[in-house]
């Protein structure tokens, strides 16, 4: 029977007993049920033809093992009918009979038996009740001839349990005639035609109607990965408070930039291999502002401008070095250079949001490069209280309302504080970022007036964002173990302090 011809039948059937379900109408056609559901489905497609209502019959019905009692009788029952007047040893008990643990240990908690470990050779196994049924084979036998009321739900609950019978949920359909029924199906047109119009035909057509709610497809498009989404965020507030971005495009930096500038000894382990990735080719750069280098050299080597400087013999050598930078203070140092070669000083605000690599073990949360967020403002006598004030305030608007500084070390910042947020979520303090007030040995070579100072903070892109989407691995967040649907659905991401 093809499909057209199988909805005509289902079509007649409903027509002559105007409602039907569709097990009895599979029954009644002799096809499989799965077929009925076929041809009721397609037959909706034309509309209002047909009303379809699902519906779910539970049904009892003994299992395999269930049948085997009915044919053998229960287990607990054949223990206690091979249990003679005068009694039987357990362990020949035990060997008498099939299934006999499962029979034994039923048997004695209905109490239909008893033992007396006290007899001579042992454990000795009598009857605890005399002319017993077996209750058991007498309720699956209900079961199975469809007498459910004779059963009760908690020996329906034990034998469910004891998996001699299951509760079988029969899904089915209740099919009644529609308020467009007819015998003849005819597909509704979707388009009104010329031909149509010409011919007249449209006078005897049914029409599909338009569903003004339907949604239109999505458009493919991309999605950004929730780091850019945060990324974009905090670049938003920079600019609402005046920040400007500086060039961050150079991942390779001369270890001069990336250490040195920044008043940090040639000797100091960050900059060991062991910690920074070193670059093979190009291997060194030569070109150096000569009087800014000769200055940082002084400071390193001899001291100045109030510090005695750390009293080695600084080599150009090591300062020549390429690496991977291992932050973006490097551009800043590069910013507030050129900043100390204007005539004039002008007060400065910037900003940078971009890479930086670290030769660091990778486990859940540590990767090799990450991105740093960080924030430089310049300006005349501005003092470590200014600094709290800004950090207060970027804080804020990223949703973090309780702040605490912790008095910290940085070779190019003094004084400096670690920052901490309260995380309403954690129920505790987390550390959101580092911040300090630039060195005079760091910002006196390169020009700029005694009078002014720099404060600078940064933090991590990559920390709040796996707090936001509940992530414990950074693998999950970056690389190829990302769930490409946690990109398409997580929002724009904050703190949420």
């Amino acid at each position: 029977m093809n499909g057209d011809s199988l909805q005509e039948c289902v079509l007649k059937q409903i027509g002559k007993y105007e409602a039907v379900d569709s097990n009895v109408l599979a029954a009644a056609l002799e096809v499989d049920h799965q077929a009925i559901v076929g041809a009721i489905k397609s037959i909706q497609c034309f509309g209002d033809v047909i009303k379809v209502e699902p519906r779910n019959n539970k049904k009892w019905c003994v299992t395999d093992e269930g049948k085997l009692v009915i044919k053998n009788g229960s287990y607990e029952y054949n223990i206690y009918q091979a249990v003679p007047a005068e009694g039987i040893l357990q362990s020949e008990l035990l060997q008498k009979v099939s299934n006999a643990k499962i029979g034994f240990s039923k048997a004695m908690s209905n109490k239909m038996i008893k033992v007396d470990k006290k007899c001579e050779g042992g454990a000795r196994v009598f009857r605890n009740q005399e002319d017993l049924k077996d209750e058991t084979w007498s309720n699956l036998v209900a079961l199975q001839n469809g007498n459910v009321g004779q059963v009760g739900e908690k020996v329906l609950a034990e034998l469910k349990k004891r998996k001699l019978a299951q509760e079988v949920v029969n899904k089915s359909f209740y099919v009644e005639k529609g308020d467009a029924f007819t015998l003849k199906l005819e597909k509704p047109e979707t388009d009104l035609t010329a031909q149509m119009i010409q011919d007249g035909s449209w006078k005897t057509k049914t029409f599909k109607e338009y569903n003004y709610n339907a949604l239109g497809a999505p458009p493919a498009a991309g999605h950004l990965h929730p780091l850019m989404k945060v990324r974009s965020a905090y670049r938003q507030i920079f600019l609402e408070m005046g920040f400007t971005e500086m060039p961050t495009n150079s991942f390779v930096e001369s270890s001069f930039w990336n250490f040195d500038a920044l008043f940090q000894p040639q000797q100091h382990p960050a900059r060991d291999a062991h910690d920074t990735f070193f670059i093979n080719d190009p291997a060194i750069s030569t070109k150096f502002p000569q009087e800014y280098l000769e200055g940082v050299k002084m400071v390193h080597s001899k001291g100045g401008f109030g510090s005695q400087g750390y009293r080695y013999d600084w080599k150009i050598d090591e300062a020549q070095k390429n690496v991977l930078r291992t932050h973006t203070t490097a551009v800043s140092a590069r910013m507030l250079y050129n900043l100390a070669q204007q005539k004039e000083f002008k007060p400065v605000k910037y900003f940078s949001i971009d890479r930086v690599f670290r030769n660091e073990t990778l486990d859940a949360t540590h990767l090799a490069e990450f991105q740093q967020v960080e924030g430089v403002v310049a300006d005349r006598s501005v003092t470590l209280g200014d600094l709290m004030g800004v950090l207060h305030e970027f804080f804020r608007k990223l949703g973090v309302h309780q702040l605490r500084f912790k008095p910290a070390y940085n070779p190019y910042t003094e004084p400096s504080m670690e920052v901490f947020g309260y995380h309403s979520g954690l129920k505790k303090w987390v550390e959101i970022g580092n911040s300090g007030v630039f060195r005079p040995e760091m910002l006196r070579p390169m020009g700029l007036p005694e009078d002014v100072n720099v404060i600078a903070w940064g933090l991590s892109l990559e920390r709040p964002t796996m707090i936001k989407l509940g992530i414990d691995n950074i693998r999950d967040l970056v690389g190829h173990k990302v769930d490409l649907q946690m990109v398409y659905d997580s929002p724009i991401c904050q703190m949420d302090f």
